[in-house]
C-alpha cells in the first residue's frame, strides 16, 4: 500500500494551501521561493488536481475514477467530484469533529472504531449517503484518544448538511452537501479541464 510520507506543512507550502483543511492549526513561517515563474495552464490544472488528492488522501488511480463516476453522474461533474470526495467516510468523521485532521480520520476508520448504521466499516473511501448514522463504537468511546479528540474539536464548526453530536460521539448525514457547502480551495473545473484533455 502506497503511504504519503511528506511532511504536511511542507506539502501545504509546495501547493499553496493553509493546513487547516487538513485539521492542523500550525502555520509555517517559511515561504516558497519560487521566484517570478510563469505557470503554464496544464501547470495551474495539475495543481488544483494534486492539491484535491492531497486534502482528502486519495491516490491516482482512486482519484481518476472518481473523476469518471461524477462524469457518469448528472449535473456539473466538477461539483459531483467534489461532492463525492466530500462524502468519503474518513472525510465524514473528520468533519463531525470525530478525529483532530483528515490523516487521523482515515486512521479512526480503518482501526475499526466506526460504526455506519449500526455496522463497523473499515474502509476510508466507503461513500456515505444521506441519512447515514455514524458514531464511534460503544467500545472505543471510553478511550483516553477520545476524550482529547472532543476536547480539540468541540469548538469546530461543522457544516449544515450534517448533525453531530459531539460528546456522544455520534452523527447522522441530513443529506450530502452541495459544492457552495464545501470551503475546500480547490477549482474543480480546471481539474475537469485536466481530465477532458
Amino acid at each position: 500500500m502506497a503511504v504519503n510520507r511528506v511532511p504536511v506543512l511542507k506539502k501545504c507550502r509546495a501547493l499553496g494551501l493553509e493546513p487547516q483543511f487538513l485539521g492542523y492549526s500550525k502555520k509555517s513561517n517559511r515561504q516558497l521561493r519560487n521566484g517570478n515563474r510563469k505557470v503554464s495552464e496544464y501547470g495551474l490544472q495539475l495543481r488544483e488536481k494534486q492539491k484535491a488528492k492531497f486534502i482528502y488522501g486519495v491516490l491516482e488511480k482512486p482519484f481518476r475514477n472518481y473523476y469518471e463516476k461524477a462524469d457518469r453522474m448528472k449535473g456539473m461533474t466538477g461539483e459531483n467530484l467534489m461532492v463525492l470526495l466530500e462524502s468519503r467516510l474518513d472525510s465524514v468523521v473528520f468533519r463531525m469533529g470525530f478525529a483532530r485532521t483528515r490523516r487521523e480520520a482515515r486512521q479512526v476508520v480503518i482501526h475499526k472504531h466506526v460504526l455506519v448504521n449500526g455496522k463497523p466499516v473499515n474502509v476510508p473511501s466507503y461513500l456515505c449517503k444521506a441519512g447515514d448514522k455514524i458514531e464511534i463504537r460503544e467500545k472505543s468511546k471510553s478511550l483516553q484518544r477520545y476524550k482529547d479528540i472532543v476536547e480539540i474539536t468541540a469548538g469546530r464548526l461543522v457544516p449544515e448538511w450534517i448533525e453531530s453530536d459531539i460528546e456522544s460521539l455520534k452523527g447522522t448525514i441530513k443529506n450530502l452537501p452541495s459544492r457552495a457547502m464545501i470551503d475546500v480551495p480547490v477549482n474543480e473545473m480546471l481539474i475537469v479541464e485536466l481530465y477532458s484533455k
